[in-house]
């Protein structure tokens, strides 16, 4: 567990003595729920326990809605009318599966973001990160081998124009688009592989989030103002911290209430408003949706997939350099996984040794464009891949990639930090004295008890 001084459980009873030394099970348990946490966390750090709660929603959900299910070309799309028409509470258990993967990766973004602002992903925390991106990158491929399911046009264009990206790999490209198909297009042994897979994923991802949860355990959690938890005593510790149970859990709670209050409404009222209204439509492979749009999570990162097309002056010249192997179809795949793989290298690209934005003047400004730009990418990503929009998407994924691989390098060593509070403790007495309005000293300036 977590390296900050504290107290331990200790076993009273014989039965819980005989238990913690053939099984510590309950002594695992009681570490985990009373972990000093830095006590100025703000509400930002509320959107692990929702996370939480979407991924053992769309578990508990989707092992429900496997046992209506039939995944065959010829009886999907049926097999989930009759969940919604036939079940009981079947079309409740279905909108909430598949509003429950939104609300997942709503809170994931504001996690991820609020992460790359106060510097989460720093010393000692870069593996916690890496982790983190790895449960990302599964819950996208989990995500949409689900969509595929419902086999509705949307799906099943969808299905076919994303697999038809690792095609324009050279070389390897048309065997390993067959290999994720089953077959030499989209069809029942895709739908089967696609089926296992959304299946099995979700485990894979509770396992990788118990190692994410005990990754920053060990290492401690990070806090609003990037100072470390001091370790030189329990006391010391003690000032900076308070224990998980019952302080930040009330407090996770009561903010998931008022989270689920909004999702609630939006499955009770508007089941299907950031839905398509053409996956309600039985898959056709003779019959083109005039615009085939991936679900909104998906849409930044879709959108720089096709910013590249072959008048990029870039594309241009990967094109000439790789003599005629790196074509506009291969540079939009390489984009596409290289901005999620950029996010994964942050710890070593920002090289300020301040962790949080709180701190730094220069890169709040940077920070804020591009949680803009993100955005910006997501609304473009709707639109047609034709006139201004691709220049859009274009001048948004320079800006991603430059915030990355530029801004965030070169403000490390250009940008002067604000002071910073020499403790938790500091900090959190700083925050109370401004909520009550009160005037006084800079966090810097009050001493530590």
């Amino acid at each position: 567990m977590s390296g900050i001084p504290h107290d331990h459980y200790e076993p009273k009873t014989n039965a819980e003595k005989w238990l913690h030394r053939r099984l510590p099970i309950v002594g695992l348990i009681y570490d985990t729920i009373m972990i000093p946490t830095p006590k100025n966390l703000n509400w930002m750090w509320i959107w692990g326990i929702v996370l939480m709660f979407c991924l053992i929603l769309q578990i508990v959900t989707g092992i429900v809605l496997v046992m209506h299910y039939t995944p065959h070309a010829d009886m999907a799309f049926a097999s989930v009318e009759h969940i919604m028409r036939n079940v009981n509470g079947g079309f409740m258990l279905r909108y909430l599966h598949q509003n429950g993967a939104m609300l997942f990766f709503a809170a994931v973004y504001i996690h991820i973001f609020r992460g790359l602002y106060y510097g989460s992903y720093k010393t000692p925390r870069e593996i916690t990160w890496i982790i983190g991106m790895l449960i990302y990158l599964l819950m996208m491929a989990t995500a949409f081998m689900g969509y595929v399911l419902p086999w509705g046009q949307m799906s099943f264009w969808g299905a076919t124009v994303i697999t038809g990206l690792f095609g324009a790999i050279p070389g390897i490209g048309e065997p390993l688009q067959m290999w994720l198909l089953g077959g030499p297009a989209v069809g029942n042994a895709t739908l089967n592989r696609f089926f296992s897979l959304h299946y099995l994923l979700p485990f894979v991802i509770l396992g990788l989030t118990i190692l994410h949860i005990w990754a920053f355990h060990t290492t401690g959690n990070n806090n609003p103002s990037g100072v470390d938890v001091r370790r030189g005593s329990k006391e010391e510790a003690e000032k900076d911290t308070l224990p998980f149970w019952p302080y930040f859990v009330i407090k996770d709670l009561f903010a998931l209430v008022l989270i689920l209050a909004g999702f609630w409404a939006l499955v009770g009222f508007m089941p299907g408003f950031l839905g398509h209204a053409d996956n309600y439509i039985e898959a056709n492979p003779l019959v083109t949706p005039s615009h085939i749009v991936p679900e909104w999570y998906f849409l930044p990162f879709y959108a720089i997939l096709r910013a590249f097309t072959s008048d990029v002056w870039v594309v241009i010249a990967a094109n000439w350099l790789s003599f005629g192997i790196i074509d506009a179809a291969f540079f939009g795949v390489l984009a596409m996984f290289a901005s999620i793989f950029v996010m994964a290298l942050v710890p070593w690209l920002d090289t300020s040794s301040v962790r949080s934005g709180r701190y730094r003047p220069m890169f709040k400004w940077w920070f804020w464009l591009l949680v803009i730009d993100f955005f910006v990418l997501m609304w473009a990503g709707a639109m047609p891949a034709e006139g201004i929009y691709t220049t859009i998407a274009l001048i948004g994924t320079a800006y991603w990639f430059g915030y990355f691989l530029i801004i965030l390098p070169i403000l490390g060593v250009i940008e002067k930090p604000l002071p910073q509070p020499e403790t938790i403790e500091a900090d959190f007495k700083a925050g109370l004295k401004k909520k009550s309005g009160g005037s006084g000293p800079s966090p810097e300036q009050i001493p530590a008890e």
